[in-house]
């Protein structure tokens, strides 16, 4: 006698096939499963090889400890000329890799023509886009010159420039002040508005917050993210709460410091008005950490994620300052009312550096409140977080996560781990106008194309034995 027995399937990779059978009524388990590297046998081959390599598993302990030991501390300000490697007053830094004028997107374009007005280098933007096209100007990346920019990062010579220094291993890295959103250089915006408000950055608030800041002494920003984290940040984008724990940080120095009261009374408002004002600061700090672990021979940390809104760009510490790059992607998320995908520039900005560091995107566990900015659900940011365990070398005991249990976030993104299992950095960021002179348009969630890693891996491959 034939007995029906009740079926008890598992389903591996694709979801179809339990979709199919659910709807007949059959109990299906579904294993999220997928071949190593997408069944590349050249990758499989190298991360095989190199996962066994003894000196790429010291190597990444070294640059983990590093990471991880770092200690960035905000101590001083200056203009970015006096303290940026290799500044002129006609150098023009930018966020991402380097890229000419030619291949610039419409905000990149915008925000430079704007810097040139700044400098009082040219009268209008018409004359500053003369001068470009003349040749009078170099550009180069930020972080070729140890700086960050958040979007289009444009750093020119007379900008105010924050002083992080990784007082564990003494070097430093810097990043300009944050100017709060929507129509602002950042952006791309560069109207009379931008401009103004740029000179009374310089002129009002960065003397008195310069003052304040030597008369604090240093400021421990790794204390103040890991305060933040736990209180519904994640130093991206969002950054309520470590902004205003910055201001409470400060606040004794501003009420020491001689200056006018109705000029303290404008920063105040500036601060307590801009809650993306950490940004650039956690920007700076995750920077001075990732720095510290550069260049350590046979190392597949990632330490630079950063994007021009043409190509996004990273870097290896085994294979020093050498870019991989690809195109930049375009960021899925929420825009203002008004605007459609049409009008959104792809992926831009170094602020990538935080999820880099391992907290923004790699953090939005900690901030579930986030998705009313860049959208999804909650359940979205708690996923986001759990999927970057699987690509990263360590977790970050300070930066510990209460809706997972205070588990520290995911650190130390690894290239093999990347490809082995096909599984992209996740960053959550704004969304600029593609067209020069507009400004924000949006924020939402994005991931690097994955050319950049291949690119990373198979020069790894090339250089392991040099």
């Amino acid at each position: 006698m034939i007995t029906q027995k009740k079926l008890n399937i598992l389903n591996i990779g694709s979801p179809l096939f339990k979709e199919i059978l659910e709807a007949r009524q059959v109990q299906v388990t579904n294993l999220d499963w997928k071949p190593i590297a997408g069944g590349n046998a050249e990758f499989i081959a190298a991360i095989e090889l190199l996962e066994n390599d003894p000196r790429v598993k010291i190597a990444n302990q070294k640059a983990v400890e590093k990471l991880l030991s770092s200690q960035p501390m905000l101590i001083g300000m200056a203009l970015a000329g006096e303290v940026i490697p290799n500044m002129t007053k006609n150098t023009i830094l930018h966020a991402g890799p380097p890229i000419s004028w030619e291949k610039m997107s419409g905000p990149l374009r915008g925000a430079i023509l704007g810097a040139v007005v700044f400098e009082g280098l040219a009268q209008d933007l018409m004359e500053a886009e003369k001068k470009v096209n003349a040749g009078d100007f170099v550009f180069d990346s930020c972080n070729n010159h140890q700086a960050v920019g958040p979007m289009a990062g444009v750093t020119s010579y007379s900008m105010p420039t924050f002083i992080v220094e990784n007082v564990t291993y003494k070097n430093q890295a810097f990043c300009i002040m944050n100017e709060g959103l929507g129509k602002v250089l950042r952006f791309g915006a560069n109207s009379a508005e931008v401009i103004a408000r740029l000179r009374w950055m310089k002129d009002v608030l960065y003397p008195t917050l310069k003052q304040a800041i030597a008369e604090s002494g240093p400021i421990n920003l790794k204390i103040l993210i890991s305060q933040a984290l736990h209180m519904g940040d994640e130093c991206h984008n969002r950054n309520k709460a470590a902004t205003s724990l910055f201001i409470r940080t400060l606040l004794p120095s501003f009420l020491a410091i001689d200056v006018e009261k109705n000029q303290l009374k404008e920063v105040m408002e500036f601060l307590n008005s801009n809650d993306h004002f950490f940004l650039n600061l956690s920007m700076a700090a995750s920077k001075a950490c990732l720095d510290a672990a550069r260049g350590i021979k046979h190392s597949t940390l990632v330490t630079v994620m950063s994007r021009n809104g043409t190509e996004f760009g990273i870097q290896i510490s085994g294979l020093g300052d050498r870019w991989f790059t690809g195109p930049a992607n375009f960021v899925k998320g929420l825009l203002f009312p008004g605007y459609s995908a049409e009008d959104c520039n792809p992926d831009m900005g170094d602020s990538a550096i935080t999820e880099t560091f391992g907290i923004g995107g790699f953090a939005m566990a900690a901030s579930p409140a986030i998705v009313q900015f860049v959208g999804g659900e909650v359940e979205d940011a708690l996923q986001y977080t759990t999927s970057m365990y699987k690509i990263t070398l360590a977790e970050n005991s300070l930066f510990s996560i209460p809706n997972l249990n205070f588990r520290g976030s995911p650190t130390g993104i690894d290239l093999l781990k990347v490809i082995a299992r096909d599984c992209l950095p996740v960053i959550n960021t704004g969304i600029a106008h593609k067209e020069s002179g507009i400004g924000m348009v949006g924020a939402g969630v994005v991931h690097p194309p994955k050319i950049c890693f291949e690119k990373a891996l198979q020069e790894f491959m090339c250089c392991r034995d040099e």
